[in-house]
């Protein structure tokens, strides 16, 4: 046989050779090479869609962030579960209250769970979930008065709330736009802390807040709780219009919620019953 002819039909059965070789290459699973379950798992949570919750970090037993600047809360330890029922993630943002809804319109957030009472004020411009709590306005003066809830209502003393707050609006609504008192005798603030810190200083004479949390505000301090306004606001999670379908996924999560043992739970828990 021509010498040359033979190189030829040898290079053809080299270049067989490494074909077959590239083509019996085995799956990483297969070949010995080890997927660890941490990136399995970190794989599965990046497919999950991640919603920004946003929270008022200073509203226990609702929202509030730890010594160890972790947030906790009934609202928070709710959403999570509701996450991992719903099959999504989520990050939790504190901010400033009266800058939350504000917040959630530009895209910032994504929901907010943290207490808000449902207002046509609000539903105006965002959707509420179904309601998962009713509570109602509570006032608070400092151990050493005598002042009563007729004195509240009859506008005699400086009231304190929290900028943004159904507190404040219904002092402003019932006491101040009937001309009961003055503009000047409701005292805002940026968060709860402050109005309870103002209190106990005598620098105002009266606190409202939603009952729960004023309850833990005042805590160990020489204030009290002399009576309660019968509001019956409902609290919902606040939800962009343009969401309609995290909307959805949150009533449904939270109709989950509601009707496990969890939600009894996260009640006791949080001494909301």
């Amino acid at each position: 046989m021509d010498k040359k002819v033979v190189s030829v039909i040898l290079g053809i059965f080299v270049l067989i050779g490494v074909c077959l070789c590239g083509c019996t290459e085995k799956p990483a699973e297969q070949s010995g090479e080890i997927i660890s379950p941490e990136a399995t798992s970190e794989a599965a949570i990046s497919d999950k869609p991640t919603y920004i919750v946003g929270i008022d970090g200073e509203y226990p037993p609702y929202s509030f962030i730890d010594k160890n600047g972790e947030p906790q809360g009934f609202d928070v330890e709710s959403v999570k579960w509701i996450a991992d029922d719903m099959g999504f993630n989520v990050k939790i943002q504190a901010m400033a209250w009266d800058g939350i809804i504000p917040a959630l319109q530009a895209g910032k957030i994504d929901m907010v769970y943290s207490g808000m009472t449902i207002t046509d004020e609000r539903k105006e411009v965002v959707n509420f979930s179904t309601p998962y709590l009713k509570i109602n306005q509570s006032v608070a003066v400092h151990d050493d008065t005598n002042l009563t809830m007729d004195d509240f209502m009859a506008g005699t003393g400086k009231v304190g709330a929290q900028r943004g707050t159904t507190g404040a609006f219904w002092v402003e609504e019932n006491l101040v736009n009937k001309s009961v008192m003055s503009a000047d005798m409701l005292v805002t603030y940026d968060n709860f802390p402050l109005v309870a810190t103002d209190l106990q200083n005598k620098r105002i004479d009266f606190a409202i807040y939603d009952r729960p949390p004023m309850m833990d505000a005042i805590a160990g301090k020489p204030l009290h709780i002399i009576g309660e306004i019968d509001t019956g606001e409902d609290y919902g999670v606040a939800i962009r219009k343009t969401d309609p379908e995290l909307l959805e996924t949150i009533n449904e999560g939270l109709a989950h919620l509601m009707a496990s043992p969890k939600w009894t739970e996260l009640q006791q828990k949080y001494e909301m019953e």
